[in-house]
């Protein structure tokens, strides 16, 4: 097999490889089938094709070095993968002249020197950017997903300066398309959701009508030492809401109720919430309106019905 020079994730510049191989030698890696065209200008690793990394790299190569990986790719490639693999979001100039073709969605815009980072060979955006971005155009349950998941990455210290980054940003974009989104998502993202399915389950609860709850409580004994952390709470109505992931909680199902018990002898109210609940939520949200009227909070009719109608994209 043909040895092949250092790669940007496996992929190539045709014109670079040539220099490289000669004619024959690229004949002879193609032919082999160790490499295959993604463009007409870039070559790809035939075993890494369909990979992320890859493929962001490989359309970098082919729309030029003015592009810039944005928005959700942009916030893969710095290990968030709340988002969607595809297809590849670009920023490009308003001059470029290339188009979308499957798999690649390009964004005509200007961004600033101090906007762009180098990651292992790529031009991305800055994290602060890309979260800003994702607020702005994704939808909103992508998007808060996205942006808890790049904040919980940071040191717990770090956080607060990353979201005032983030609000700066969303403040002065220069286009005003999906500012009013960015600023409401921006308002519940704080890093806290331990899953995209939480950031989800709070979206949906936030508009079902609720008050923002507290995220990852914590229940203490009379000494202060925790005993409980719940998902998403209510402390001054001691109203708890937990989200029951396939996963996490198929086997715990007597430990949960046993949790439960003890949360409601020391004054709590817990409903449970379950994935099938994300794309319908009125069990869940009757459930909540239910709890909160027992403490003397009516969340009222029309909002409650509102709530059953919430779309779960």
């Amino acid at each position: 097999m043909t040895k092949l020079p250092r790669s940007v994730h496996g992929a190539y510049l045709r014109a670079e490889l040539l220099e490289v191989l000669g004619r024959g030698g690229m004949r002879i890696v193609l032919d082999e089938g160790t490499l295959v065209s993604a463009s007409r200008t870039v070559v790809v690793e035939a075993d890494r094709a369909t990979d992320f990394m890859t493929r962001v790299a490989a359309f970098q190569l082919t729309i030029g070095p003015s592009s810039v990986v944005a928005g959700e790719s942009a916030l893969r490639v710095y290990g968030c993968d709340a988002g969607s693999a595809s297809p590849v979001h670009l920023l490009v100039p308003p001059e470029c002249k290339a188009r979308n073709r499957p798999g690649l969605l390009m964004q005509r815009g200007s961004y600033e020197t101090q906007d762009v980072a180098d990651v292992n060979g790529l031009r991305v955006l800055t994290p602060d950017a890309a979260v800003a971005e994702v607020l702005r155009r994704s939808p909103p349950r992508t998007a808060l997903a996205c942006a808890d998941q790049a904040i919980r990455m940071l040191n717990e210290s770090d956080r607060l300066a990353f979201r005032a980054l983030v609000d700066a940003r969303i403040s002065t974009a220069t286009s005003g398309r999906g500012r009013r989104q960015a600023r409401r998502l921006y308002q519940l993202a704080h890093g806290l959701a331990e899953s995209p399915a939480e950031s989800a389950m709070l979206l949906t609860v936030v508009d079902g009508g609720f008050p923002i709850p507290g995220q990852q409580y914590s229940v203490t004994d009379l000494t202060g030492r925790e005993v409980y952390r719940l998902d998403f709470a209510w402390p001054e109505l001691l109203v708890a809401l937990e989200y029951d992931g396939y996963a996490a909680h198929e086997h715990r199902r007597e430990r949960d109720a046993a949790r439960d018990e003890d949360l409601r002898r020391r004054g709590w109210i817990v409903v449970r919430a379950r994935a099938d609940d994300l794309v319908e939520p009125s069990r869940v949200l009757t459930q909540l309106t239910q709890a909160f009227r027992k403490r003397g909070f009516d969340i009222g009719t029309q909002r409650s019905r509102a709530a059953v109608q919430i779309s779960p994209g």
